[in-house]
């Protein structure tokens, strides 16, 4: 079966407190283009992202506000600031890296929250009953081309407010020249 890709690059998703910290109190955010996920958008804000080896800035901000705040990066990324974070769903943090989130206002100190998101799909229930679908099980998507290959392992996360879509990162894109709308094969 097909499946869109979308193609993550690094960002970060903030919590209201840790927004004005960086930003200033009452400090709202805003919209550059809306995501492919219902509700998701990019936003004009950028931050700097910054270990004691190395910093990369110009970061954007996912909104909306989260209750926590999540800083997720690639695997090459994380050779850049010297950490390894761990690979995670999102919301998941405890253990994961520690890394420092710089604004134009200020600064927060994580001791926590720097993951490598996993590879997943958004589906909603009645994307798992028409595609015949498990929510528990890991499924393997092809592609095909140049540098065709195999992504194994990908979750599901089902949410009524999802849009059909698989979601990588930029390491698993440019490993199999894969761009955001580029339609893979789904293995079920």
């Amino acid at each position: 079966m097909e499946i869109k890709v979308g193609v993550s690059n690094r960002h970060i998703h903030l919590c209201k407190n840790d927004l004005e910290i960086l930003f200033g109190k009452d400090y709202k955010l805003t919209k550059l283009k809306d995501l492919t996920q219902p509700g998701q958008f990019a936003c004009n804000e950028i931050v700097t992202i910054k270990t004691e080896k190395n910093e990369i800035s110009k970061v954007r901000i996912i909104g909306p506000i989260r209750n926590y705040t999540q800083v997720e990066i690639s695997k090459t990324d994380s050779y850049v600031l010297g950490i390894d974070p761990p690979i995670r769903d999102s919301g998941n943090l405890k253990g994961s890296s520690a890394i420092t989130v710089i604004g134009p206002k200020g600064s927060i100190d994580l001791k926590e929250g720097c993951i490598i998101s996993n590879r997943h799909i958004h589906a909603t229930k009645k994307d798992i009953k028409k595609y015949n679908l498990d929510g528990s099980k890991l499924y393997d998507v092809i592609i095909k081309g140049e540098k065709g290959g195999v992504i194994s392992g990908v979750k599901i996360k089902v949410d009524d407010n999802y849009s059909f879509e698989l979601h990588i990162d930029t390491d698993d894109a440019n490993a199999h020249l894969v761009k955001s709308g580029d339609i893979l094969e789904l293995k079920n």
